[in-house]
């Protein structure tokens, strides 16, 4: 992990999320599945990376929350189909994961794990198969889906996070 460390040092810094009062850290050590409450995908259309814009204006990569005793695997294959109108074309390889801490007194969903959860990254080659599908509850609607060179989505990602650039490295330097 060192040497990983070194290499990403945005991504392997310890962050705090404001938007959740979250304090995260990521780690390539697998985090066991029942703290896992959220997945996201950095997806590959060829070398160009799958990106999302919320209506204010946001960019992220899809991923989102598992429902209660949903797997890793489709909660992944359904928030890309609502995010992104996109649908996997080949292994899921996990990235690593934030190891994150949440001060608040309750846990988000009632199902999920508390004060400690993990928020997990993984990588694949996507297919886009048509728009996004978000339900009409949900408080992010896509305005926005595109396959952009890396350089670009790094750049779109950054404001959303300063390591957002680095596990776009991360995924990008460990595809197969």
């Amino acid at each position: 992990m060192t040497a990983l460390a070194g290499r990403y040092p945005r991504l392997f810094a310890p962050t705090h999320w404001a938007w959740g009062g979250i304090d995260a850290a990521f780690t390539v050590t697998p985090m066991p599945d029942e703290l896992v409450t959220n997945v996201h995908l950095v997806g590959f259309v060829g070398a160009d990376v799958v990106i999302c814009r919320d209506a204010p204006g946001h960019w992220f990569l899809p991923g989102g929350t598992r429902e209660a005793g949903e797997t890793v695997d489709a909660c992944l294959a359904r928030e890309l189909v609502e995010e992104a109108g996109a649908e996997l074309a080949g292994p899921v390889r996990i990235l690593g994961a934030h190891d994150c801490h949440d001060p608040k007194p309750e846990p988000y969903r009632p199902h999920q794990p508390h004060p400690r959860k993990a928020w997990l990254w993984c990588a694949a080659d996507v297919r886009l198969v048509g728009p996004p599908t978000v339900p009409d509850h949900d408080a992010e609607p896509v305005e926005e889906v595109r396959a952009a060179p890396l350089a670009e989505a790094a750049a779109l990602l950054a404001p959303g996070g300063d390591w957002l650039p680095d596990l776009l490295a991360l995924a990008a330097d460990t595809r197969p």
